[in-house]
């Protein structure tokens, strides 16, 4: 399939190419929403990987931030090479599966 942009210019699409109707790079999927950056945790489902994202949200009555943690599941098309450890970027697309609305879209640069 011919591999097209998914309109984010700081996300570089891979070097492989597949065959996945749900990768925004090769197939039909589109990213629309909201990007997330987090860790991901675990890829031993069958094209997903579940993300834990950490966050702060402020507490006015104490006049501070506390850390939250949630766990993402995100669809992980075979042509995005990540480890298990990696820092990787994520985009909300349309619901994949009853748990499943983003996708990685590639490792964050450092």
């Amino acid at each position: 399939m011919a591999k097209r942009s998914v309109g984010i210019s700081w996300i570089e699409e891979p070097e492989k190419t597949c065959n996945d109707k749900n990768c925004p790079f090769h197939g039909t999927l589109s990213v629309r929403g909201i990007l997330l950056e987090g860790t991901l945790i675990k890829k031993k489902m069958n094209k997903t990987a579940v993300i834990l994202h950490e966050y702060l949200v402020y507490i006015p009555k104490y006049k501070r931030y506390e850390r939250r943690r949630r766990k993402i599941h995100a669809h992980l098309p075979p042509c995005v090479e990540v480890e298990v450890g990696d820092k990787v970027v994520i985009g909300e697309c349309r619901p994949i599966a009853k748990t499943v609305s983003f996708v990685v879209l590639g490792k964050k640069k450092s």
